[in-house]
């Protein structure tokens, strides 16, 4: 008898923690759609990947800043859940598309207050409440938080606050979710050498090596050691983890 094929969401996949994220899910033998705001190839070199290791995957435009577009993108995921996977719907929604601004708390405009609040918080919310409608049961949400909703960098007030607010989130998720079998958790990176907020710290050699030195196993992150989390929390191995923060960052700020 064949065994239906599990199939994940991840929204800004095509780069960094979303690319990492969408790769190690394939690895455990699901199918995914990935989301891209604007760069396609890069999306597409994703889709490449993931069935060059033998499982079906797709690429879907997506800006998760804009909720009015959310049952448009709806529509094209249940067109691509028949075509592609011949399925009716998804099992598992990965929350990462996001951006960061640094800036002080007095410094922060209201326009970019109300960037991260679409991007990081109404975006997420909202897309989940829509996808539900596309949803099996018994799978599971995974939202993306951050180290720096428990210890505290100056220049990230607005966007650890929405982080926040998501992992509060994520509690009456899994709370309401429950009647469906659906887990919700938060993954919460450390800092992680990516394209993220400009590259800081990646190509800051100043703050990686201060980001080391407050860090328990003494490095700053990579994506490699955020995707297999990821996909653990889509697999039955994590069938009893639910509304749990799990903090992936080498132990910094003990």
């Amino acid at each position: 008898m064949a065994v239906n094929t599990k199939i994940a969401l991840v929204t800004g996949g095509s780069r960094g923690l979303g690319k990492n994220m969408a790769i190690a899910i394939a690895k455990k033998g699901i199918d995914v759609i990935v989301t891209y705001k604007s760069k396609k190839d890069e999306a597409d070199a994703v889709v490449k990947e993931i069935e060059g290791l033998g499982q079906k995957a797709v690429s879907l435009q997506l800006n998760v800043a804009d909720s009015s577009t959310f049952d448009g993108f709806f529509s094209n995921v249940s067109e691509v859940l028949k075509s592609t996977f011949h399925a009716d719907k998804f099992d598992f929604l990965v929350n990462n598309a996001g951006i960061g601004i640094h800036n002080s708390f007095i410094g922060t405009t209201e326009a970019e207050f109300d960037q991260l609040t679409n991007i990081q918080f109404k975006g997420p919310f909202f897309l989940t409440q829509k996808g539900l409608n596309v949803m099996n049961d018994g799978g599971g949400i995974v939202n993306i938080s951050t180290g720096l909703a428990r210890f505290s960098f100056p220049g990230y007030a607005a966007y650890a606050a929405m982080k926040g607010a998501i992992e509060t989130l994520t509690k009456y998720e899994a709370k309401e979710l429950g009647t469906r079998k659906i887990r919700v958790n938060v993954v919460a990176p450390g800092a992680i050498e990516t394209d993220f907020g400009g590259g800081v710290v990646r190509d800051n050699e100043q703050m990686n090596q201060q980001i080391a030195s407050v860090t328990a196993l003494g490095r700053v992150g990579l994506p490699d050691d955020i995707g297999g989390v990821v996909a653990f929390l889509c697999t039955e191995e994590a069938r009893w983890v639910n509304a749990q923060r799990i903090e992936v960052s080498g132990g910094m700020m003990l």
